[in-house]
């Protein structure tokens, strides 16, 4: 299962119109991100997310000329995995490599040397640059959940496979919430509020024009 671009911004926190253009090269530099799933259509994967994510918060400090040279620079120290394998954050005006088991590396303003840094999660819930508000990753809404591992991290509703978008499918076609059960026994009124809340969410933000 893969992320249509719609899903793939209101989990990312990144407008429509900027994934089109970060998936495509520039005379600045290499392209931010391309599809790993499928270009045409494009399609996002688990894994696509979790970069958008970290390219979306970076942005909230950093410059995107600025995010493309810590990238070009990150290649350029070999490393060549997915961008979600690296943990980027923002540090002043540069953007800093932190790895687990190695000292934090700086990728802008002086590329390669070692720095001292203060943690981020981009997984948990934040506010882009542009004032709006990204719901955390692995739980979008109280009663969903996204797990790479139950339908390749589409969003579900927690403890169950069935999609967020079939239970707000059944609410927008005229189902009251309580008897949503009668459809899917594990889905409460309350979980299924969640999910048209959410289904909404990502309606509106494929609407959301980029800064």
């Amino acid at each position: 299962m893969a992320y249509r671009p719609h899903l793939a911004a209101a989990l990312s926190g990144a407008s429509i119109r900027q994934l089109a253009y970060w998936r495509n090269p520039t005379r600045s530099g290499g392209a931010i991100l391309v599809p790993e799933v499928s270009e045409r259509p494009p399609l996002y994967s688990f894994r696509d997310v979790i970069a958008l994510r970290t390219t979306v918060y970076l942005r909230r400090r950093i410059s995107l000329q600025r995010v493309r040279r810590a990238l070009e620079n990150l290649y350029d120290l070999g490393e060549v995995e997915h961008l979600s394998h690296y943990r980027l954050i923002a540090q002043g005006s540069s953007v800093v490599l932190v790895a687990s088991d190695a000292p934090a590396v700086d990728l802008v303003e002086q590329p390669g040397q070692q720095v001292t840094v203060v943690m981020a999660d981009v997984l948990q819930p934040f506010t882009t640059a542009d004032e709006i508000r990204v719901p955390g990753l692995l739980q979008p809404r109280r009663a969903l959940r996204v797990d790479p591992e139950v339908r390749s991290g589409h969003p579900v509703i927690s403890g169950t496979r069935v999609p967020f978008e079939l239970v707000a499918g059944l609410l927008r076609d005229g189902v009251p919430a309580d008897r949503i059960a009668e459809y899917y026994p594990s889905v409460g009124a309350t979980a299924a509020a969640d999910a048209l809340d959410f289904a909404n969410y990502v309606d509106r933000y494929g609407r959301t024009p980029a800064a």
